[in-house]
C-alpha cells in the first residue's frame, strides 16, 4: 500500500479528515511499518479474534486505556447483534431479539484491543424514544470511534438520513455499516450503491454485514484498528505467532492425512499420494505466508527438499532393527516427513531461511522417534483410519516442533534468499 491515504478511502470526510490528522502526526518509520501490515491482516472474524488473542500481551504493554468504540443507529438494525460479535466473554452479550427496543441502555464490555458499547435505536418516538435518543448520543459523543450501523432492508430513509447527520455533527472518526446484507445478495451492490448516495458518501465507504453469520465483520474490525497506531503495532507484534499456529495446523490435517494413505495396500511410502499432500501443504503455507505460487511450483519444491527419498531410506533402517510393526513406522514416517516438510516451508517462506540437508534428517528423526513413542498404545493391530488420524492430529498438538523456539536452537539454519514466486 503506497500512500497512507488508501487507508482512509472507506471513511466519510468528515472522519478521513480527523485520521489524516492523526497519521500525519505519526513518525514517517511508522507510518511505513504500519502501512506495510494493515493488509496481512485477517479476512475472517473467527482467525480475528484468534490474532486479537495473540494482540492482547503486547497491547497491553504499549496502549494506557482502551480506547471506546460505540455502535450506534436506529432500532432493531442489528446493534446488539454487531456487540455481541465483537465482545470476548460470553457472558457480556447483549440480549438480542427481532423486537425494536429490546436493548433500552447503554452496555459496554471488553472487545479485546478496545472497549465496545452497544446503544439504544436513536430514532424511537415519544418520552422513551427520546430517553434513549440521549443515551445513544452521549455514548457516541463520549467514544473515540462510531459504527454507525444501519438495516440493509428499509435502507437509508428521510429518518436515517437525519439520524446520520447528527452523528456526523459529533465529528467523530466513523464507520457506516449497512447490516443484514444477507437478506438482499441479489441487490446487495444496487442497495449499498442506494445507501450511499443517500448519504452523501462513496459506495466503498458504506460496509455491507452480516452481523448474525459474521459476514465482513473483519471489515468492521480493520476500519477500526487502522485508526489507532498502538492496535496496529499490537497485532503486527501477534502476526507471526498468528501465522504460525495457522500453518501449524494445516500441518496437522496434512500430516495425519499422510499416516493414513501409509496405512492403504501401497508400496510403501507411496511418493504419488505422498508428494500430493505435501505439496498442496506448502501451497497452503505459501497462502498464509502471503507468497503467490503455483501447485506446481509447490511440488518442485517438495521434490527439492527430497524428503520423499529421506522417508523410504529412513523406513528401511528402521525396520531392520525390529521393534514397531510395519503399518505403524510407516505412519509415522509418512507424518513426520509431511510435519518437517511444512516446517520447513514455514521456515523458508517466513524469513528465507533453508534447512541443511543434514538438519532435515536430524529433524525427521526426531519427529518420527517422537511419533512412533506416541502410537505404540494403539497396539500391534491397524487403526481405523478415523482413529489414527485423530491419535496423529491429537500427539501433534502437543509436539515439541510445534513450538516454533524449540527446533530454532537446535537447528543448524542455513541462509537462503527465499521462495521465488
Amino acid at each position: 500500500m503506497s500512500d497512507p491515504s488508501e487507508l482512509l478511502d472507506e471513511f466519510p470526510e468528515k472522519s478521513r479528515k480527523q485520521l489524516q490528522a492523526m497519521w500525519q502526526g505519526l513518525p514517517a518509520p511508522l507510518q511505513t511499518e504500519l502501512e506495510s501490515w494493515v493488509p496481512l491482516l485477517p479476512g475472517d472474524v473467527k482467525l480475528w479474534r484468534m490474532l486479537v488473542g495473540m494482540a492482547l500481551e503486547q497491547f497491553k504493554i504499549v496502549a494506557g486505556d482502551k480506547h471506546t468504540v460505540a455502535i450506534v443507529g436506529p432500532a432493531n438494525a442489528g446493534k446488539s447483534t454487531l456487540y455481541n460479535q465483537l465482545v470476548r466473554a460470553p457472558a457480556d452479550r447483549a440480549l438480542v431479539s427481532p423486537v425494536p427496543g429490546t436493548t433500552r441502555q447503554n452496555q459496554a464490555a471488553d472487545a479485546g484491543l478496545f472497549s465496545v458499547v452497544d446503544t439504544p435505536g436513536a430514532d424511537a418516538v415519544g418520552q422513551v424514544g427520546a430517553d434513549e435518543k440521549a443515551r445513544a448520543l452521549n455514548a457516541a459523543a463520549a467514544a473515540d470511534f462510531l459504527v454507525v450501523l444501519f438495516d440493509a432492508g428499509p435502507g437509508i430513509r428521510r429518518g436515517e438520513q437525519e439520524l446520520y447527520a447528527e452523528f456526523a455533527a459529533l465529528e467523530k472518526p466513523m464507520l457506516v455499516v449497512l447490516n443484514k446484507i444477507d437478506l438482499v445478495r441479489r441487490d446487495e451492490k444496487k442497495v449499498v450503491e442506494r445507501a450511499a448516495v443517500n448519504l452523501g458518501l462513496e459506495p466503498g465507504q458504506v460496509v455491507p454485514i452480516s452481523a448474525k453469520d459474521g459476514t465482513n465483520v473483519e471489515r468492521v474490525l480493520v476500519a477500526i484498528a487502522k485508526t489507532e497506531p498502538e492496535i496496529v503495532a499490537a497485532l503486527a507484534k501477534a502476526l507471526p505467532e498468528y501465522r504460525w499456529k495457522l500453518a501449524w495446523s494445516a500441518i496437522t490435517g496434512a500430516a495425519s492425512t499422510a499416516a493414513v494413505i501409509a496405512l492403504a495396500p501401497l508400496p510403501i511410502l507411496d511418493v504419488i499420494p505422498l508428494l500430493a499432500i505435501q505439496s498442496a501443504l506448502v501451497l497452503s503455507i505459501a497462502r498464509i505466508y502471503q507468497y503467490d505460487i503455483t501447485f506446481k511450483r509447490a511440488r518442485e519444491l517438495v521434490v527439492t527438499f527430497g524428503l520423499g527419498f529421506l522417508g523410504r531410506t529412513l523406513f528401511q533402517e528402521l525396520s531392520k532393527l525390529g521393534g514397531p510393526p510395519g503399518w505403524l513406522l510407516a505412519a509415522a514416517i509418512a507424518s513426520s516427513t509431511t510435519v518437517v516438510m511444512g516446517y520447513a516451508a514455514m521456515l523458508w517462506f517466513e524469513r528465507g531461511e533453508r534447512l541443511t540437508g543434514e538438519t532435515l534428517k536430524q529433524v525427521t528423526k526426531s519427529v518420527t522417534g517422537y511419533l512412533v513413542d506416541s502410537l505404540r498404545g494403539l497396539g500391534r493391530s491397524k487403526p481405523t483410519k478415523q482413529g489414527l488420524q485423530e491419535r496423529i492430529a491429537a500427539v501433534l498438538e502437543s509436539a515439541p516442533i510445534a513450538d516454533r523456539g524449540v527446533i530454532d536452537s537446535e537447528a543448524g539454519l542455513k541462509q537462503d534468499e527465499g521462495p521465488s514466486t
